[in-house]
């Protein structure tokens, strides 16, 4: 069975980005970037992806990957 594996926290490190900053500019709270970050949740809105991907200057398949 495959299941998706967010690499969120990987694409931070490498933007060199801190999650207060990343939430503060893609407008969500850092509690919810923080259940992104550890998968523990059920799906996220295209809107939220396609604004991560603006502002860390990246694909969804950099944050998102099927295993």
């Amino acid at each position: 069975m495959m299941e998706i594996v967010v690499r969120l926290d990987v694409m931070m490190a490498m933007r060199k980005i801190k999650g207060r900053d990343l939430a503060a500019k893609i407008g969500i709270t850092e509690q919810n970037l923080s259940l992104l970050k550890s998968g523990k949740v059920k799906g996220i809105r295209f809107e939220t992806l396609a604004k991560l991907c603006a502002v860390l200057e990246c694909q969804p398949a950099d944050i998102l990957e099927a295993v």
